[in-house]
């Protein structure tokens, strides 16, 4: 019999490190109460801002949907609404970042990036909740709370990350 071997680069290695440190944030965050029902802090978009910002868009992709896929086994959610929500508001995220980050010029920083992240995470989330879950129009009033919430929680996560990256000592811009 022989032995089945993997060749993993160091992009690979990259990936697993920070998909690993994004896992663990969605884990400790899913034990946190929620300040509004169904509204979470989104810790885990730290480590996905780090890895656009340092290694790109694909590593970003790579690790926020290894997030999703192994958080919610490891948490007992996996195929559950929450896990169509939290892949739904993932996938968002990601194409909203990809898309932000084809912008011509030096792009945004961290803070940014986190922002509208989180904003289209949370539209992703709300509009998978109306068209599968809860289709009453009356959701939509909902809509300013959370996309505030998207906003408030964004700029956290974004400030977190350009404290990691360094940029604590540059001005907020960029």
């Amino acid at each position: 019999m022989t032995a089945l071997y993997f060749n993993t680069t160091r992009e690979d290695h990259r990936i697993a490190w920070l998909a690993a440190l994004a896992i663990t944030l969605h884990i400790v965050e899913s034990a946190l109460p929620s300040p509004i029902p169904g509204v979470k802090p989104g810790l885990a978009n730290i480590i996905t801002i780090i890895a656009l910002i340092q290694f790109g868009w694909s590593t970003a992709a790579w690790v926020n949907l290894l997030r999703v896929l192994v958080g919610s086994v490891l948490i007992g959610s996996f195929l559950s609404p929450t896990f169509i929500l939290s892949l739904a508001g993932a996938l968002s995220s990601i194409l909203v970042l990809r898309l932000a980050s084809w912008l011509p010029g030096r792009g945004f920083g961290p803070i940014g990036y986190s922002v509208l992240a989180a904003l289209a995470h949370m539209a992703g989330q709300f509009y998978t909740a109306y068209l599968l879950f809860i289709p009453h129009a009356a959701l939509f009033h909902l809509l300013p709370v959370l996309m505030t919430a998207a906003v408030i929680f964004g700029i956290i996560s974004g400030y977190i990350a350009h404290l990691i990256l360094g940029y604590g000592s540059r001005p907020l811009a960029h």
